[in-house]
């Protein structure tokens, strides 16, 4: 097995492929696979499905150990696919707590942070719609 990253690979049946996909993907397509899903009226108004998440978005979470809770993103780490948002927070056994990492596919954003101008635009834009050329 090629162990570089391909962009023309689709999907496989195999949990290792598509471990290693993930694994092995740069930068740029990490960020697709960080995407939430969003609330219906976002979803109304921006007319997409789910969206990148980000620092300061605010999203509820809605599986796992801190089922609805409601914060705001204080990290996103894209090594490893997770989130951490305030108030799921655990006890360490040494006193202090910190942030539990949360999967992005857990999340339900009920907000945006806009304050980037680009990320307005992109989601002004739709990419999965097909371009048709004129015959």
């Amino acid at each position: 097995m090629k162990k570089e990253w391909s962009p023309h690979w689709k999907s496989s049946s195999k949990p290792g492929k598509q471990v290693k996909y993930k694994e092995n993907a740069p930068k740029h397509i990490r960020h697709q696979l960080m995407a939430a899903h969003l609330n219906k009226d976002l979803k109304k108004q921006y007319d997409r499905r789910s969206f990148p998440v980000r620092k300061g978005d605010k999203v509820k979470v809605m599986r796992g150990e801190y089922r609805g809770t409601i914060g705001e993103i204080t990290k996103v780490d894209s090594t490893h696919y997770k989130v951490f948002v305030k108030g799921a927070e655990e006890k360490t056994k040494a006193g202090p707590t910190r942030f539990y990492p949360i999967a992005p596919s857990n999340l339900l954003l009920i907000s945006f942070n806009l304050e980037d101008k680009k990320r307005v635009e992109a989601l002004g834009r739709k990419h999965n719609v097909k371009k048709t050329t004129p015959k």
